[in-house]
């Protein structure tokens, strides 16, 4: 028997899966904005696996188009896997009660720099803003990345670790991020307003684009083929970032095999994560990979700059619902810093956003 599996038409996606699917899966792909263009339902209804981010299961779950990973694998295995993946990778696929997908690439919003940089690279959001005086230095605030930047830097800025929960963040603590960012809203910024994470890296690879992105999604290619470095995020109080990376979910067309099974737990692998996965263009998810120093020494050091923020990421909304907060947010954000609109009209409009689309404690 063989499976339809859907991935993002990324190398860092696809290569690895492609390579190893052999003939019991078929990987199909597409791009990055699929993930927001078409429901999970309808991804699940033609494919036997899918490719997903977190935020994606509280409609997943919904929907009851996917399997939970307690009716495929024993509770041993899963409690392993969490133990072993880095950061909260596996815990942010656990939503109402069962976990929903494996955790095959692990990322989080970290500081991408331009080679040729000369300046210090800034440790503190302070550094950044004094930088970006003297340098281009932009924020992604393109798609949904907008809400993502404005929730890691409010993490940053916290007393304690922020967490979306009843309500989406403090309204001062707001405030201040909000600031922060309309000050990093510069001539760079608005020029790179449409880019998607992966354009705005080509762009500063290119040399037109900034010299330093403090929040954006990290790409092991990049650094892997020495045409960017990566330091963690900026610090305020403590790392601000929100998780990304993507997992594998077990649609409920399937008609589940040893065979499927046994290739899924081999992804998870530390021999996977540490050989095959990076050996073609992968990310890997579990903490030996981003700990080992042959791993680590072939992305010229992409692992071990970035691990500590990885460790501390923040896990996204994941309600039913989530990924339209998540879109109005992030446009009433970035509209709001491009229009030069005040702190709390836009706060005003995230927050009744945030009313509409969450249900009090559906993230558990």
């Amino acid at each position: 028997m063989s499976f339809r599996g859907l991935t993002w038409d990324h190398p860092r996606g696809y290569n690895a899966l492609a390579a190893a699917g052999g003939t019991l899966i078929a990987w199909h792909k597409h791009p990055l904005e699929g993930f927001e263009s078409r429901s999970i339902a309808e991804q699940c209804a033609a494919y036997d696996l899918v490719v997903l981010d977190h935020p994606h299961v509280g409609e997943a779950v919904a929907a009851e188009c996917l399997i939970p990973l307690e009716s495929l694998f024993a509770a041993d295995e899963l409690a392993a896997w969490g133990r072993a993946a880095i950061g909260p990778s596996l815990a942010s696929y656990r939503y109402a009660g069962r976990h929903w997908a494996l955790p095959l690439d692990a990322a989080t919003q970290v500081m991408a720099i331009r080679r040729d940089l000369a300046e210090p690279v800034p440790a503190t959001w302070p550094a950044v803003v004094a930088l970006a005086e003297r340098v281009p230095v932009a924020l992604s605030l393109a798609g949904p990345h907008a809400a993502l930047t404005f929730q890691s830097i409010c993490g940053a800025l916290a007393d304690v670790p922020a967490r979306p929960g009843d309500r989406f963040v403090d309204r001062a603590l707001a405030r201040e991020a909000w600031a922060l960012m309309a000050r990093l809203t510069g001539d760079t910024t608005r020029a790179a307003a449409a880019m998607n994470p992966i354009a705005l890296l080509e762009a500063m690879v290119a040399g037109d684009g900034p010299a330093l992105c403090p929040l954006i999604y990290g790409y092991v290619n990049y650094a892997a083929a020495g045409q960017l470095r990566y330091a963690d995020a900026p610090t305020a109080k403590r790392i601000g970032s929100t998780l990304g990376g993507t997992g594998i979910a077990v649609s409920r067309r399937a008609q589940i095999t040893p065979e499927l099974l046994d290739h899924l737990r081999w992804l998870l692998s530390d021999d996977a994560q540490r050989g095959f996965i990076p050996a073609h263009d992968g990310q890997p998810s579990l903490r030996s990979a981003w700990n080992d120093p042959a791993v680590d020494a072939a992305a010229r050091g992409f692992y071990g700059a970035t691990r500590a923020t990885i460790e501390a990421a923040l896990i996204r909304p994941r309600h039913d619902h989530a990924i339209a907060f998540q879109t109005a947010a992030s446009a009433a954000i970035r509209d709001g810093l491009l229009r030069d609109q005040t702190a709390d009209a836009v706060l005003d409009t995230v927050d009744a956003a945030y009313s509409r689309y969450h249900l009090p404690g559906a993230e558990t």
